[in-house]
């Protein structure tokens, strides 16, 4: 049986070996095996494998057999009851399982399900992604990664990514897919435009109109009756194909010949009434102009007397002028105005803009491109004999009306009054110029009214077109749609450069977000910084002044202790060895009268204050800082001499 200093030290030998700080656990694996070193450190180290097993990660570590005839050198302290466990030979190193991840990949409307290890590539899914979608891996962009975009030979382990996933695939070089043969050809139909070639039986005239396969026939009708003043009720066709059954149909269904097809429209009425209205439309527009007999319908159809086509309209038709005379506030002469023009003519007549002439070139072209319009500006005139025609007849007409709506502002002003035509003119020599404004001063009054088409550009309005009120409704609607595509071109050319800038712009903010962004990350991350390193020296100089109270502590303790007696000394002395955690021993002697306080002062004098350490005894094992400090060495019965072990407290 060893004695209790072969004990002590075949203990500490054991853990420096060992790593196993618990010295009860120690001592238990010394007591198993008879106190015998090598048999101990070999039940827990087996030699045949050398395997250690970590408590911490699961994972088994190789070492080395003990050599019994090497001494190793002493483990570090730990904070853990044991560093290591034994393991026993039966078992085995498991090997690590794959990781199986699951993908849901979109494509338009299908969904794909992909399980993969976590060993694959990118790529991989690209190829199996390529049997079920049919689409070749380099037309195919696999996005969705939370970490942006990643490469094909990317491992699906380095992204760590969570076991579902969702992406989606992008094909911007494949075209979409197409529908059905008949719903292509449909409305590829729908986007044609079609030329209609009608005549007018009665007069022998013939207009050309385009019409978009996704007009229908009852729209064509209502045009050919601005055209002709034959009510839809009325109009009697010849030409349209088999199919076209229904007026709601549309021109691409109906069955028409595609670019151009003919079509014959007459009045349904007898021959006696024919003729009659022939010669009244023969008589009456003769005395308005003397422009064509089929250009204008009978005056009276559209509620006007012979006195009203010759501006002898009687007082009661005109209570009131259409504008006050002196007319200081557009706003209120307008309203008076768009007011008075329904009472004669109706309230199927084009929306007249209240405001100032600079208002209405506000609304109509200092907009946003895609919303600029034209201007049209009326220019009325109560003394031409032209005026009630032009109003009742095209300038009230539904397609007329209609196309003004969508496509031009409307701004009117009427020229009656002296005054009120001196204050156009000025406007117009500050707008538009001289030489619109000497063109309009110079017309003469059975010349109006007049209708100006105005398109603004960049640096000034220009005056595309004046139509005089000697015209008819499709030329007006003629000469209004060959402005329109000026100004179509010229919007294209503006909407171009504005989106240009606008892109220029939106690069330029969010370039500026980004520095903005930039700025506020760096500071913040410069503040975080500053607060760490305020913070980490603050915890210094806590750290410092605790140390520097320990320090203090311990020189007193230190300056305290009685002076150590020698081995040869009358009284009896008690010779201490005491093994701190790092592994290394103190030793001094006490007299056997000293207190037990003197001992804890002596550990607390070297750096092991007693509220922090426990010292133990081994034989019996006991908690020495639990007695009474205030008994003698020999009373605690640690005399002659005895090893003690320092112990962190929990």
């Amino acid at each position: 049986m060893a004695s209790n200093m072969d004990r002590e030290m075949i203990l500490a030998d054991f853990q420096a070996c060992t790593g196993i700080e618990n010295i009860d656990e120690a001592i238990t694996l010394l007591e198993q095996n008879n106190w015998d070193l090598v048999a101990a450190i070999n039940g827990v180290i087996p030699q045949e494998n050398g395997i250690l097993q970590s408590d911490y990660g699961g994972e088994t570590l190789p070492g080395p057999a003990f050599d019994p005839a090497s001494r190793p050198a002493p483990a570090p302290a730990s904070s853990s009851s044991s560093a290591f466990r034994p393991v026993m030979p039966s078992r085995q190193i498991v090997e690590r399982q794959p990781r199986m991840l699951d993908f849901r990949v979109e494509y338009r409307d299908r969904n794909v399900d992909v399980v993969l290890e976590d060993s694959c590539t990118v790529g991989e899914i690209k190829q199996i992604l390529e049997n079920e979608l049919q689409i070749p891996v380099s037309k195919m962009l696999l996005k969705g990664w939370k970490t942006g975009d990643v490469e094909d030979s990317t491992v699906l382990k380095s992204l760590h990514l969570p076991k579902n996933n969702s992406l989606y695939v992008l094909t911007p070089d494949l075209p979409p897919p197409s529908s059905s043969s008949h719903a292509g050809a449909l409305q590829e139909s729908l986007n044609q435009n079609f030329m209609l070639i009608i005549t007018h039986r009665e007069v022998q005239r013939e207009y050309n109109l385009n019409f978009s396969g996704s007009s229908t026939i009852q729209e064509v009708k209502r045009n050919v009756y601005d055209l002709t003043s034959i009510p839809v009720r009325h109009q009697l066709w010849e030409g349209w194909p088999t199919t076209a059954t229904d007026d709601s149909m549309c021109l691409a269904e109906s069955g028409l010949s595609y670019p151009c097809h003919r079509l014959t429209v007459g009045r349904r009425s007898s021959p006696a009434q024919t003729r009659e209205q022939s010669e009244e439309q023969s008589t009456d527009v003769h005395m308005v102009s003397d422009s064509e007999g089929d250009d204008f319908e009978d005056a009276s159809e559209f509620g006007v007397d012979d006195g009203e086509v010759f501006g002898m309209a009687s007082s009661a038709l005109r209570k009131s002028p259409m504008m006050p005379e002196n007319a200081e506030n557009e706003d209120e002469a307008l309203l008076q105005f768009a007011a008075e023009f329904s009472s004669r003519y109706g309230d199927c007549h084009p929306v007249f803009f209240i405001g100032s002439l600079e208002a209405a070139f506000q609304e109509a072209f200092y907009v946003k491109a895609r919303d600029r319009k034209l201007l049209a500006i009326y220019l009325h005139h109560d003394e031409s004999v032209l005026t009630n025609v032009f109003c009742s007849q095209m300038l009230c007409a539904e397609s007329i009306v209609s196309y003004l709506s969508q496509n031009f502002i409307t701004w009117a002003w009427d020229l009656t009054k002296d005054a009120n035509r001196a204050r156009f003119l000025t406007m117009c020599n500050r707008h538009f110029g001289s030489v619109v404004a000497q063109t309009i001063r110079t017309q003469k009054t059975d010349q109006f009214p007049l209708f100006l088409i105005i398109m603004g550009k960049r640096s000034s309005n220009e005056v595309l077109n004046v139509i005089q009120g000697n015209t008819t409704v499709d030329e007006l609607m003629m000469r209004l749609m060959a402005a329109m595509e000026i100004f179509t071109a010229q919007q294209q050319e503006d909407i171009k450069d504005e989106d240009e800038r606008e892109a220029r712009e939106n690069v330029k903010r969010e370039q500026d977000e980004a520095y903005r962004l930039s700025l506020e990350a760096d500071r913040a991350k410069r503040e975080a910084h500053e607060r760490e390193m305020a913070e980490q020296f603050r915890l210094e100089q806590i750290r410092k002044e605790q140390e520097e109270e320990r320090e203090a502590i311990r020189l007193s303790l230190e300056q305290a202790l009685p002076p150590e007696p020698k081995e040869e000394n009358a009284e009896p002395v008690s010779k201490l060895r005491i093994r701190t955690p790092s592994g290394e021993f103190l030793e001094r002697r006490f007299l056997a009268s000293n207190k037990l306080q003197i001992v804890f002062d002596f550990v607390a004098s070297k750096g092991f204050p007693w509220d922090e350490f426990k010292l133990l005894s081994t034989f019996p094992r006991r908690d020495v800082t639990q007695l009474d400090p205030n008994k003698s060495l020999l009373e605690v019965k640690l005399f002659p001499q005895e090893t003690l072990f320092l112990e962190a407290k929990e």
